[in-house]
């Protein structure tokens, strides 16, 4: 995605930062104590930390989470619903705590944002020696037939290669590596999946494929009519058309180690 782009979709959450708290999954917790269980301390990051999901699940773990954010909007949220959390404005470029002063870096549907060529070593600043870096993303599980379905449908601006197990290995494998040739600032990449699912009607299905970046960003008369075509197909299938069901979903970790 070109830079211009990027930033585009990166800015875009704000404008449904109450929407975004409210259907957005949580995290595996499997996958989030396999994120952490390398960590030398129990001082945890949550960087790009948005309306909190993340944060929650590591405030329920028990670790010490500071969590940094840069949209207001999502900031507020945050603070609203876990008062009892530090939470910070800072950026994965700019991050606003001394050096050496975190055990981990945990990132929640959001390294893909990161400008990993600055971000990399200002992540790798904030650490402490031999401490973590793990980006978390929540996908939908494709290898279920009406899911496998519903990507379809969607289309990749709604549901894109991230999304989905079929392809989130590849398309993570490099996110910590900088773009720009120069050296990485972490060791070599571990990768995992953890069960997850989320309670889901179609409406409320529909309301969360409407927070992905893509979607927000499609001009009035785009969003409504790919939100169109989701609805119809949920109606259409019997393990969605009536009441609440459970998307399948899996946690995918992507782990690395400060060199």
């Amino acid at each position: 995605m070109p830079q211009d782009e990027r930033l585009l979709h990166a800015s875009s959450f704000g404008a449904a930062a109450v929407a975004y708290a409210e259907h957005r999954p949580d995290y595996a917790h499997a996958a989030v104590r396999w994120a952490l269980e390398p960590a030398p301390g129990p001082r945890v990051l949550d960087l790009g930390a948005g309306t909190g999901k993340l944060t929650a699940t590591l405030v329920a773990l028990g670790a010490e989470i500071i969590a940094v954010e840069p949209d207001p909007a999502m900031l507020t949220e945050l603070r609203r619903s876990l008062p009892a959390v530090r939470a910070l404005p800072g950026s994965a470029e700019a991050i606003p705590l001394p050096d050496a002063s975190v055990d981990a870096v945990l990132a929640g549907n959001a390294m893909h944002w990161f400008d990993m060529a600055v971000a990399g070593p200002e992540i790798a600043r904030v650490l402490a020696p031999s401490g973590i870096l793990a980006g978390l993303w929540n996908v939908m599980d494709d290898q279920v037939e009406w899911v496998a379905g519903l990507a379809r449908i969607s289309g990749s601006a709604a549901i894109g290669p991230r999304d989905t197990p079929t392809s989130w290995r590849a398309e993570t494998a490099d996110m910590h590596l900088p773009k720009n040739g120069v050296a990485a600032k972490f060791g070599s990449p571990e990768q995992a999946v953890f069960p997850h699912g989320q309670r889901r009607s179609a409406d409320t299905l529909v309301a969360t494929i409407a927070t992905r970046a893509g979607v927000l960003v499609m001009p009035e008369q785009e969003q409504e009519a790919t939100l169109g075509r989701i609805r119809a197909f949920l109606a259409s299938r019997p393990e969605t058309a009536r009441g609440e069901f459970t998307l399948p979903m899996l946690t995918g970790v992507l782990r690395v180690r400060r060199l």
